[in-house]
């Protein structure tokens, strides 16, 4: 149980020597670490990962080159933390990986306690991502248990609308506005209209994205 909880790297270079050093190096401090020679080798492992986790990249690689992979993750949905390994003539690749979303990047040859702390601050970051990722899950899935009526006085409601107001536009009594509003913000698990508009607008984003498709 230990191990699918221990943060993870991903590794992936097509130098072995520099592979399996940075092996080493990872296992040394106890984190799990996974060895790719190449971007085709990582995808082809099973895709869940349950333990907060980071990719350490080469910019350049035979084949599908670092930059194209990082590209190639965001359309997947992937957001796993990158850090990016170049060489000195690499620089101008590295702004576009960095302005791409990647976490750091590190020039070979990079000492082992600089690529330490890249790695603890991507697997930080991740772990918070994940965290944040696990509550809007949870804030969705209070949402889903809504009724159709429900739903529909929460947008009015975090609207600035007040309950006369709302009953005009739906076409009900007031008293029926104030059941239906008690009741979602009970499936919502908040107690103030403040609590409810900060959680009606964390679910925004989920809910326009659904509208579109």
């Amino acid at each position: 149980m230990a191990e699918l909880t221990t943060p993870i790297v991903f590794v992936v270079d097509d130098d072995q020597h520099l592979r399996e050093a940075l092996g080493n190096l990872f296992a040394s401090v106890g984190m799990r670490v996974e060895l790719f020679g190449s971007t085709a080798e990582l995808l082809a492992r099973p895709a869940k990962i349950s333990a907060e986790s980071c990719l350490v990249l080469d910019i350049r690689l035979p084949g599908v080159s670092g930059l194209d992979f990082q590209n190639q993750l965001a359309k997947l949905g992937n957001n796993i933390p990158i850090i990016f390994m170049t060489g000195h003539g690499d620089v101008p690749m590295s702004v576009r990986a960095m302005k791409a979303g990647a976490i750091d990047f590190l020039t070979k040859p990079f000492r082992d306690q600089d690529m330490l702390d890249a790695v603890a601050n991507a697997l930080a970051l991740d772990r918070a991502r994940r965290a944040s990722d696990g509550a809007l899950s949870a804030l969705m899935a209070r949402y889903e248990s809504l009724t159709a009526r429900e739903r529909e006085v929460i947008a009015l409601v975090t609207s600035g609308l007040m309950n006369k107001q709302i009953a005009g536009k739906l076409g009900v009594s007031e008293i029926t506005v104030k059941i239906h509003r008690g009741h979602l913000m009970e499936k919502m698990a908040v107690r103030t209209l403040a609590e409810l508009v900060k959680a009606y607008e964390a679910l925004r984003p989920v809910l326009n994205q659904d509208a579109r498709t």
